[in-house]
């Protein structure tokens, strides 16, 4: 399914939700819609690391894989019922 199709079809279920509103509650609504059109949230400029905190570290993903493997624990209890 392309984005196309999906950003419809999403389009659509809230416009199916929304058509019961009164003039009303439709007029606030675009106000709304307008207002936050308007004045976007600019994401300051940045490396994908700043954004998403990335982690680092100086062993390797291997070392690091089997530092997690052996910290595991299993305590895994059975009822009897």
């Amino acid at each position: 399914m392309k984005t196309v199709d999906i950003n419809t079809n999403l389009i659509d279920s809230y416009f199916s939700v929304l058509k019961n509103l009164s003039p009303d509650n439709k007029l606030e609504l675009i106000a709304r819609l307008s207002k936050s059109m308007k004045s976007p949230k600019r994401v300051k400029a940045g490396s994908v690391q700043s954004l998403y905190g990335a982690f680092q570290s100086d062993r390797s993903a291997d070392e690091l894989i089997d530092e997690i493997k052996k910290a595991r624990s299993f305590n895994r209890k059975r009822l009897d019922l």
